[in-house]
Order: C-alpha cells, then sequence, then structure tokens
C-alpha cells in the first residue's frame, strides 16, 4: 500500500530586508551612539570654523553674515530631529510621503546654508564630514551618494582656493576619504540588515522546529499508545467478546463448555485489567517511579531543571507522611508546571522548590527572583498572559480540592503557594 503524500505546506513569505539608510537611530544604541558622536562633532567643526575665520578675517563686511549663517546652520541642524525629519525606519503609509518631503526640505535648507558659508568662508568645508553622515542616515542610497558627490566637491573647491598653490593631494584626497567613508558605511549598514535578516530566519526556523518537534512527539506518542491498546486492551477484549458468543451459542446445550468458555473470558478480563493497570502506571510521571516518594521525585526534578543560569534549590520541612499517588503525582506535575513558567517567561536567576508537609496539608512554594507580573492581568486573561501553564495547575489545584496562590508584581519576582489538604490518618480501632 502506497503511503499518502506529504501535506502540501505553504513556504512563508520572503522576509522584506528593511534599506540600510533608513534604519532609526533610535531603535539601536550603537546608531544613537553613533549619531551623538557625529552631532558633536558637527557643532565641533562649525564652531572651530567660525573661531578660525574671526580670527583670520577680523572686521571684514562679511563677518555679520558669516556669524548669522553660522547661527542659522546651527539651529536648523538642531530643529531637524526635533520636527521630526529623523523618522522611523517605517512610518504609516500616510504618513510616508509627508516624511520625506519633510526630510528632503529639512536637507536642502542645511545643504544650502553650509554651501553658502563655505563659497564666503572655505574653512567651512570640514562640516560636510558630519552632513556625510546625516546623507546617508536620511536619503536612500543613490541620492545619499550623489549628496556626498556634491559635498565632496565643494570641498575640494574650497581647499584649492585656501592652497596658495596647486596641491594634488587636495584635489584628490578629498574625494577617496569621502568613497572609503561612504562604501564603509553602507557596506556596513547593509551587513546589519543581512544580520537582522538572519537572526529573524532563525528565530522563525527555531520556532518552525519547535513546532515540528511536538507535533512529532505527539504522533509518537499516539502511535505508542494506540500499539498499546491495541496489544493489550484492544485483543483482550475482542476475545472476551468471542468466548461469550461461544458460550450463548451453547449455554442450553453444553452447560459445561458454556462455564469453560466463561471462565476463559473471565481469565482473560482479568489478564486484560493488570495490562491496563500497567498501562496506567506507565503514565504517571517516571520520577514518582525511581523510589522517594514525593520527596525524592522534587529533589531529583530541581537537579534536573537546574541550570548554570537559573539554579534551582530544593527544601523539604516536616516530615512527609505516606500519600496517595493521585496527590503525588497531581503536586509533581504542579512543580514541573510552575518550574516550567519560570523557565520560560521569568528571566529569574534563581529558583526555589520548598515543600511543608503539615498534619492537615501539603505546601508546596516554587518561589523565583524573575521579572515578575501583574496579577490583574492574569485575573482579566487566565488563559492568555502566561499560556497554559497556570490554567493547567488551577485545574490539577481544583481536583485535589486545595488552593493556590500567586504573589507577584513586576520586576520583584513570583511566588506560588499551592496548599493540599492531606486525609486524616485512620485510627486504629479499638477491641
Amino acid at each position: 500500500m502506497a503511503a499518502p503524500p506529504p501535506p502540501h505546506r505553504t513556504p512563508p513569505p520572503p522576509q522584506r530586508t528593511p534599506p540600510p539608510h533608513r534604519t532609526s537611530p533610535g531603535a539601536d544604541p550603537d546608531a544613537r551612539w553613533l549619531a551623538v558622536v557625529m552631532h558633536t562633532a558637527f557643532f565641533l567643526l562649525l564652531g572651530a570654523s567660525l573661531a578660525r575665520f574671526l580670527l583670520r578675517h577680523p572686521g571684514e563686511p562679511r563677518t555679520p553674515w558669516i556669524i548669522a549663517l553660522s547661527v542659522v546652520l546651527a539651529l536648523l541642524y538642531v530643529l531637524g530631529p526635533a520636527l521630526g525629519t529623523t523618522a522611523p525606519a517605517d512610518p504609516p503609509p500616510g504618513n510616508r510621503r509627508r516624511t520625506r518631503a519633510s526630510v528632503l526640505l529639512w536637507l536642502g535648507m542645511v545643504v544650502a546654508v553650509w554651501v553658502v558659508l563655505v563659497v564666503l568662508a572655505p574653512s567651512f568645508a570640514w562640516c560636510a564630514v558630519p552632513l556625510f553622515y546625516t546623507g546617508l542616515r536620511t536619503l536612500p542610497a543613490r541620492p545619499a551618494l550623489t549628496l556626498i558627490a556634491v559635498l565632496t566637491a565643494f570641498v575640494v573647491v574650497a581647499q584649492m582656493r585656501l592652497a596658495d598653490r596647486f596641491d594634488p593631494n587636495l584635489l584628490l584626497a578629498p574625494p577617496a576619504v569621502a568613497a572609503i567613508a561612504a562604501a564603509g558605511f553602507v557596506h556596513m549598514q547593509r551587513q546589519a540588515a543581512r544580520q537582522r535578516a538572519l537572526i529573524d530566519d532563525l528565530i522563525r526556523t527555531r520556532r518552525e522546529l519547535a513546532a515540528t518537534e511536538r507535533r512529532a512527539g505527539t504522533l509518537i506518542e499516539r502511535q505508542r499508545l494506540a500499539m498499546e491498546i491495541h496489544d493489550s486492551l484492544a485483543q483482550g477484549l475482542s476475545s472476551q467478546r468471542m468466548l461469550l458468543q461461544a458460550a450463548d451459542r451453547v449455554w442450553e446445550t453444553d452447560p459445561a463448555k458454556a462455564r469453560a468458555h466463561v471462565h476463559a473470558a473471565a481469565s482473560i478480563a482479568e489478564r486484560s485489567l493488570t495490562d491496563a493497570r500497567r498501562f496506567v502506571h506507565d503514565l504517571a510521571p517516571a520520577d514518582l517511579a525511581e523510589g522517594g516518594g514525593l520527596v525524592g521525585a522534587l529533589r531529583r526534578l530541581a537537579d534536573r531543571e537546574s541550570r548554570a543560569e537559573l539554579p534551582v534549590r530544593f527544601h523539604v520541612e516536616g516530615t512527609p507522611a505516606a500519600l496517595p499517588e493521585r496527590t503525588e503525582s497531581a503536586v509533581l506535575r504542579i512543580a514541573q508546571g510552575a518550574l516550567a513558567n519560570v523557565r520560560e517567561h521569568a528571566a529569574a536567576g534563581t529558583a526555589a522548590l520548598t515543600l511543608t508537609c503539615l498534619g492537615d496539608q501539603l505546601v508546596l512554594d516554587v518561589a523565583d527572583d524573575g521579572r515578575g507580573f501583574v496579577l490583574e492581568a492574569v485575573a482579566a486573561d487566565p488563559a492568555g498572559v502566561r499560556g497554559h501553564g497556570l490554567p493547567a495547575i488551577r485545574a490539577r489545584v481544583r481536583a485535589l480540592g486545595g488552593t493556590l496562590t500567586i504573589e507577584s508584581a513586576p520586576n520583584e519576582g513570583t511566588v506560588l503557594t499551592v496548599s493540599v489538604p492531606l486525609p486524616a490518618p485512620e485510627r486504629p480501632e479499638r477491641r
């Protein structure tokens, strides 16, 4: 029999890599730090250029214009981010065109004022270096490179005007430095964009792999259960049905043979019951099957869940009495679920399991020093705030007739307390 074809899986849509020039400086601490350096460098160069002009050209008629234009350039440079010209990487569609127009207008005004300053005083040409960065951060790649070429041309002309004679170094060095700086910046931005896309792809792949592993584990467990049921309970029930049908057919004519069939059916039923009990026992927590009762199982759980980044301590107070298997299994499952929540959600540094054995109740405390959460959010949406862990814990506590208490606050950790009532010990009968 041919195997069915694998289900068709629609490939996920390709992830759009954000352009390198549109990354928001506020979204990346390194980019924000670089922006601060470039802005500081701009004002230092602007102040140094103005001081150089005033020292070398005192009392000239153009001095008031140079000072006024320097102040205007500084104000424009400061007001640019305040006016929203450095917009986020992906503004809403309705604001995208308006944001682009405001960026072009602001940058055009800054460059125009700088060009006038360079024409009046060539020493202001050094302010072009931070403007390179501003253009690369606010414009697409091609317009930014065009702007850099124009700024470089003005820098070359200004340096040639300042020189007493022709110097090939002044003609070739600024374009070479500008090309190296622009190429390095664009390369780093594209490399960062590729790394972000790769990280997003790895995260998506890890989630898909985890989901696939869960599905595969579910299918394997279902197959194991199906085989166990088929080989034990189903086969026994089928044999019992056949024997009882045979006994019914000869019940009147051959009572002895009918009774033999009934006895055989009863024997098969007893064996099936034994298999069913073994089957149910196999579904119980494996830690309880290794001995030591609930205390030993919790200690093994703490040891197994301990990691270098999240050590789990276990402490027991009092002497635990003999507990029903149902209670031990449920308490162990509650501890497993609580530790899973700590591991997945709390971002904690330490966790602790404490089992307190009192005369009439059993108390389990699971504490961590993680980020905590808002209790009102859990009460308002118990099924969606912390996943499925807390609802499952509540269901187990209700099944045991116990109480669940959670103490938590943002950045103050979480303490989960489960109190389970214990049956009163049987008193010996008086003779």
